[in-house]
């Protein structure tokens, strides 16, 4: 048999009861005469009321106090879940991150893995231990606790499967696998087998929230093949990995993401070097910008518009007003009732008419577009929130309605 990587989520984990299961599928696998190891995140919502705690002590709080007190959330959990396991009967080890060997750049609450000393894993698994790992986390130079941020539980299951040559990540969730909408609201949603790495990087980027597009880049750079399954039905996920299909499915997923703000510098100077100097500003803070948009210039003015996420706002509006010299706009306008809503499909790159037929079905909704971007494997147009739901709907039934 093989090693097995599983990663189990929050709300697998929120109460004994869902412990006791999640143990008994990991004995299951361990049974079946295979190496496991096992990712796990903070019980349910023990890291938001640990900020909550937080926010009542010191609402502001260093990043290297917040990750001593968040990576706590972990441990509890890897603890109770090797507890189940032992009342089963089967050996088992928890370790924190800093012990499964997890070496971390010094960025406080946003880290990223430098490497895994993989010996106590090893030696672990030799002596036939099932291996209980707290995802999100790990220890820097200075041997202060890091985590890892949005996503870190996916991302440290990745990582170990990368660095031992798993022969599977499985990723278990609330849902049981990636499907072509949100079947919370798309009713007609279908479940995908398999998907590429590079169609579920754009799903997990553009508001699929079933993986981090963190742990999906890394799976495809080491070629690690993940699952996305059930954690509560035993049903067969959705595999990620390299899809070589001869035709190409044309559209593979719609999404929504609510997380976006827009922002508009009206009438700036028309002059070279200007989107240059405005978005420097934002990359000097490490402010994400995706859809952007230019006007052409009239009268020596033009205006600029691109979005952001919604928390990345407050300190854009306070960039902007620190440099207005450096600007000179006439206006600062924005937005935070917007949506983004794309769809993603290898298969899009050699058939033309994607973007007629998905503007189409946003017309025949009567739905405004604000903003267009366009690749190679997507289209993403930003709405009205009010109009988002409607619009993943309608465009799901323009091309996934058989």
């Amino acid at each position: 048999m093989g090693l097995i990587v599983q990663k189990y989520g929050g709300s697998s984990v929120r109460d004994a009861e869902r412990v006791n299961n999640v143990a008994s599928r990991i004995v299951e696998a361990y049974d079946e005469g295979n190496d496991v190891i096992v990712v796990v995140s903070a019980q349910g919502d023990t890291t938001d009321d640990l900020i909550e705690k937080a926010q009542e002590i010191n609402p502001n709080a260093s990043k290297r106090e917040m990750d001593m007190l968040l990576s706590s959330g972990e441990q509890i959990s890897v603890a109770l879940l090797a507890m189940a396991i032992e009342r089963i009967g089967r050996p088992v080890v928890s370790l924190t991150g800093w012990q499964a060997g997890f070496s971390t750049d010094t960025n406080y609450s946003a880290a990223r893995i430098k490497k895994i000393k993989t010996e106590r894993l090893q030696n672990e698994l030799d002596k036939r231990r099932i291996v209980i790992v707290a995802g999100f986390q790990g220890v820097n130079k200075y041997d202060d606790i890091t985590t890892l941020g949005r996503g870190g539980s996916d991302t440290s299951a990745v990582a170990i499967a990368a660095s031992l040559g798993a022969d599977v990540c499985e990723i278990y969730t609330d849902v049981d696998g990636v499907y072509t909408a949100d079947p919370r609201f798309v009713k007609n949603a279908k479940k995908l087998d398999d998907i590429s790495y590079d169609e579920m990087l754009e799903l997990a980027s553009l508001g699929a929230n079933v993986l981090h597009n963190r742990s999906v880049e890394m799976a495809k750079k080491y070629h690690v093949k993940l699952a996305v399954k059930s954690s509560l039905e035993k049903v067969e996920g959705t595999y990620v990995k390299e899809v070589n299909q001869v035709e190409k499915m044309l559209v593979r997923g719609v999404t929504r993401d609510n997380d976006c703000a827009r922002v508009a510098l009206v009438g700036v100077e028309d002059t070279p070097g200007k989107a240059f100097s405005v978005f420097s500003l934002l990359s000097k803070k490490n402010i994400g910008v995706d859809l952007i948009i230019q006007s052409i210039g009239r009268d020596g003015k033009k205006d600029i518009s691109f979005t952001v996420t919604e928390g990345d706002l407050p300190a854009v509006l306070d960039i902007f007003e620190a440099n207005r010299d450096t600007i000179k706009a006439d206006k600062i306008d924005y937005s935070k009732d917007v949506s983004k809503v794309s769809i993603v499909g290898a298969g899009m790159v050699n058939n033309a008419g994607v973007a007629t037929t998905m503007f189409e079905a946003l017309y025949n909704a009567n739905i405004n577009i604000n903003m267009i971007a366009t690749s190679e494997i997507k289209i993403s147009v930003l709405v009205e929130q009010k109009d988002a739901e409607r619009a993943v709907v309608a465009i799901h039934d323009k091309f996934l309605h058989n």
